[in-house]
This record gives structure tokens, C-alpha cells and sequence, in this order.
């Protein structure tokens, strides 16, 4: 027959589960592409807006 865990242990499982899923989520958060910086962004943006009128 099956045994109840002890209500610590299954505390302790939610702790570890909550700590595990925070880490994964700060991992994603930090691996998609950098960011270009604003002043090469403004450069495109007039480039495109020449090419546009002429």
C-alpha cells in the first residue's frame, strides 16, 4: 500500500519545484537576441524614410 508523504516533504517539493521554475524562467528571459542600440535604430528609420521619398 501506498504511504502519505509528510507534509514537510511535500512542501519541500513545492519549494524546489517553484525555485526550479523561477530559474528557468530568468534563463529565458536572458537568452533571446541583444537589442540594438537606439542610434542605429533612428539611422535605419531615416534611411528608409529617404528611400521612400526619392
Amino acid at each position: 500500500m501506498l504511504e502519505r508523504t509528510s507534509t514537510t516533504e511535500r512542501y519541500a517539493r513545492g519549494v524546489i519545484a517553484a525555485v526550479v521554475a523561477v530559474a528557468a524562467l530568468v534563463l529565458a528571459a536572458n537568452a533571446g537576441p541583444a537589442r540594438a542600440s537606439e542610434d542605429h535604430r533612428a539611422d535605419q528609420v531615416g534611411q528608409v524614410q529617404q528611400l521612400q521619398r526619392g
